[in-house]
């Protein structure tokens, strides 16, 4: 792996405009496919798990780690991950991120038994964890002017396709069948594409790292990564197990946790070492409500997936296939959107986020009204027409906003901004998982009426696309600069 892992020459901040043109966009495919796993991960997962349950014989805690260990280990590692990119190249860690999540993916298809998935569930998460800081890192470093928000316009289009083909594609490798491997066809399909992504990094893809960075602040990880867990694991786990005492014990400690590491990151930028979070990053209006404005955005995307998943798999009963059908109009637009995104935002700015929001909101309500409304199935057509448009109103808000988030953020501190913007990602995923979980199921019951709690749910995510809109919508909340021409 040493070959393909180390640099002869690497680049420090950063020397890609030199680069020819036409040879720097060859890397941004490069990365994009280990993007591309790690999310799909996260999504697929869920059609497997009845297949693998089955047919590992596992029970129901097991299963929850399955899909939880990957989510949990993947969000508490991630600012780490950013920083080691800093100081030890960010292609290079990405090399190692996406061998051992290649590993991982492999151990994940040939698992024995259940408790050896959910381990090897974890090395996936970890592994993910390494790599996908080093993506925003590697964007933000290697592409300058107007072909930064080109690029991040392929990281959301990544991004967003990830997220709403789990199910077409788990559903189709599942349906196939290919060499009776069922379910475990989900984990090794990872396996040609992280060879393949591999062969291609070190010729295609520039190193860079912080000039600035020292040392890994071992006392900052050994704080934030329990107290990222503290946060997190009552948050997946929590509705499951009914809030027991210990889920609020854990969340009342995370807060002092983080308190404390967030009190040790300035005693250390104090003294000129070289902590885990820049506290500098935090004097910048534009990337804190940024950070703000991806909470609210990801919170309202992950827990709308999340119902409407259960709405047509339990409520209606569809296959996973035909489900990932229904899902895949959302996928399309996603794609087509974020393609018009740089001429969108050319046109009206930032307000491209705003009237995203407008537009997933509009799609909320026909959705909700139309569950709420109709005895029996709503019509296909309608339901994937609503798909479409909701798709669109996401892609308007998602390559934009991480473009805007990183604006203006000094090199030498992209792997630390890259670490605390994923991990925002995956909190807002887990915050708003668990807030609609308890909308939903509170709202259903035991009256069996799925369309009624599916309708109730979107509330929530309403609520949520109104905020956006709110804070995305008036210019003086962003500090100058705007976004640049073709974000």
């Amino acid at each position: 792996m040493s070959s393909i892992v180390n640099s002869p020459s690497p680049v420090h901040e950063p020397t890609a405009p030199d680069r020819p043109n036409a040879r720097r966009w060859l890397a941004l495919p490069v990365v994009l496919a280990g993007t591309f796993m790690t999310i799909l991960d996260f999504f697929i997962v869920n059609v497997a798990i009845p297949s693998a349950q089955a047919d590992l014989h596992a029970n129901a805690a097991e299963v929850q780690f399955v899909v939880a260990g990957y989510g949990l280990a993947y969000a508490a590692g991630l600012i780490t991950g950013g920083r080691l990119g800093d100081l030890y190249g960010r292609r290079r860690l990405f090399a190692v991120g996406l061998v051992a999540f290649t590993l991982a993916s492999a151990a994940c298809g040939l698992a024995p038994t259940a408790v050896a998935l959910v381990v090897f569930r974890a090395i996936q998460g970890a592994s993910a964890a390494l790599m996908f800081p080093q993506v925003l890192s590697i964007l933000n470093v290697a592409y300058t002017g107007e072909d930064r928000p080109r690029a991040f316009m392929g990281l959301g289009m990544t991004i967003g396709l990830a997220s709403v083909s789990g199910q077409v594609v788990g559903g189709l490798l599942i349906g196939a069948n290919v060499f009776g491997l069922s379910w475990r066809s989900c984990f090794l399909i990872n396996v040609p594409v992280g060879i393949a992504a591999l062969a291609a990094l070190r010729p295609l893809v520039p190193e860079s790292r912080s000039d600035s960075a020292r040392r890994l602040d071992l006392a900052g990880v050994a704080i934030v990564t329990p107290g990222l867990l503290l946060l997190l694991v009552p948050l997946v786990v929590g509705r499951q197990t009914g809030w027991p005492v210990w889920s609020w014990a854990c969340l009342a400690a995370s807060a002092v946790v983080l308190a404390l590491f967030a009190r040790h990151q300035v005693w250390l930028s104090g003294r000129g070492g070289t902590p885990l979070v820049a506290p500098v990053l935090f004097t910048e209006r534009a990337f804190v409500t940024g950070l703000a404005t991806v909470l609210v955005v990801y919170a309202g995307m992950a827990s709308f997936f999340l119902v409407f998943a259960l709405y047509l798999q339990e409520g209606l009963h569809y296959a996973a296939l035909t489900s990932g059908l229904i899902f895949m109009p959302c996928g399309v637009s996603f794609f087509l959107v974020s393609m018009a995104a740089p001429k969108l935002t050319r046109r009206i700015g930032r307000r491209t986020l705003t009237a995203g929001a407008i537009v997933l909101g509009a799609a909320e309500i026909a959705m909700a009204l139309l569950a709420d409304g109709t005895p029996g199935r709503p019509n296909v057509a309608l339901l994937s027409g609503l798909m479409f448009v909701a798709g669109a109103g996401m892609g308007a808000m998602g390559a934009p906003l991480l473009s805007q988030v990183l604006l203006g953020v000094d090199p030498s501190h992209a792997g630390s901004a890259s670490g605390v913007l994923s991990t925002t990602q995956q909190l807002a995923g887990a915050l708003g998982v668990a807030f609609i979980g308890i909308i939903f199921y509170g709202v259903l019951g035991g009256s069996g009426r799925y369309g009624h709690s599916f309708a109730a749910s979107l509330s929530y995510t309403i609520a949520l696309a109104a905020l956006t809109a709110l804070v995305t919508a008036p210019n003086r909340l962003w500090k100058k600069p705007a976004l640049p021409s073709g974000a």
